[in-house]
């Protein structure tokens, strides 16, 4: 079984999706289990509505090809907007997809909840980081404590600035944490300065990973993300957890953090986690890309040993004509909220 992954991929820092799905063609092809063009594949993988136009074109080339299909968000969930974007990814769904993946049980419940026709054949397949690069530091045990003589290491992380990423939290923290105790440091794009809290731009993977080993607590403080690939790199190198109790975050922490609901609850957690940091890293168990590699190919098996959705060409035109209306529009409305910022700009 060979397997194609349909996605615009992006060197560098470019979200969760892309930094996943590069983990997972890594992984595959360390298996030779990875086909680099549709043509050499015995199923595709795509990812959401990205290059939803390759994906109708695939499905007109080779209708008997298997497609699996990568769910994300609900979308509106954490965009705030655009249910118009999840109605056309159900739509793909429910047209294209022999097997479909969510990335938690709360992104299939609120995929479900917004109107989605049930798949026939899916799995909860989480993510997880390249191992090769995100993993803990070999000289630090679980139980080993943080130097007396240095305050206790906090990291958040996001590529995107958008405010449900966790940004009230943040800001909150820089307004409320003991800084004789603790430092804390936020890597990627913010909408707005910090006082007290470390700003690093985005990194690549390697880098990033080497900031994550020299933390010792991630915060995650984004709303309705359903499989969060940047907390996920933090367990994978050592570090526990404080997190939101929103999207997926607290089926991936398990026991090895505390959950808490409004941003002045943070600290309580932080300073719960801080007193225990080695039982809560010994309790960390993150996801392997070995284990889920095995998983997207099982099921692509399964797919492949049934018969492949092969719609009618009328379909998938009128699909095409779907994603191009919806899509412009977003697109549209990205220029004119841009439009809006930069004239309410002083000086504008």
């Amino acid at each position: 079984m060979k397997l194609h992954i349909l996605f615009p991929f992006v060197d560098g820092p470019w979200g969760g999706c892309n930094q996943f799905l590069k983990a997972l063609r890594a992984e595959l092809r360390r298996r030779g289990a990875y086909a680099e063009t549709p043509a050499e594949a015995d199923a595709a993988l795509f990812d959401s509505y990205n290059v939803a136009g390759e994906v109708l074109a695939l499905k007109a080339a080779r209708p008997g090809l298997p497609l699996l299909h990568r769910l994300d968000g609900p979308i509106s969930s954490y965009r705030g907007r655009d249910r118009a974007v999840d109605r056309l990814i159900h739509h793909l769904n429910h047209l294209l997809a022999d097997a479909t993946v969510f990335q938690s049980r709360y992104s299939r419940e609120g995929n479900l909840a917004l109107g989605m026709r049930p798949p026939g054949r899916w799995r909860i397949i989480g993510n997880a980081p390249d191992p090769e690069l995100f993993h803990p530091a070999p000289e630090r045990t679980p139980e080993q404590a943080p130097a007396p003589e240095r305050r206790i290491r906090l990291v958040a992380t996001s590529w995107s600035a958008n405010p449900n990423k966790g940004f009230d939290v943040y800001a909150h923290l820089d307004r409320a944490l003991d800084f004789s105790r603790f430092e804390m440091l936020f890597v990627g794009n913010a909408p707005s300065a910090f006082v007290n809290i470390r700003h690093l731009p985005p990194q690549g993977s390697v880098a990033l990973a080497g900031v994550l080993r020299g933390c010792d607590i991630y915060v995650a403080g984004s709303r309705n993300d359903p499989c969060s690939n940047a907390l996920l790199e933090a367990m994978a190198c050592g570090l526990p957890a404080v997190v939101r109790r929103s999207g997926g975050h607290p089926e991936l922490v398990g026991g090895a953090g505390e959950v808490f609901d409004d941003p002045a609850e943070a600290v309580a957690a932080i300073e719960a986690v801080a007193a225990r940091l080695g039982d809560y890293r010994a309790r960390l168990a993150p996801p392997r890309i070995e284990a889920l590699a095995g998983d997207y190919l099982a099921l692509a098996g399964e797919a492949a040993r049934g018969a492949a959705k092969a719609p009618a060409p009328w379909r998938l035109a009128l699909a095409r004509w779907r994603m191009r209306l919806v899509l412009g529009n977003i697109t549209a409305q990205s220029l004119l909220r841009r439009l809006g910022r930069s004239l309410r700009r002083p000086g504008a």
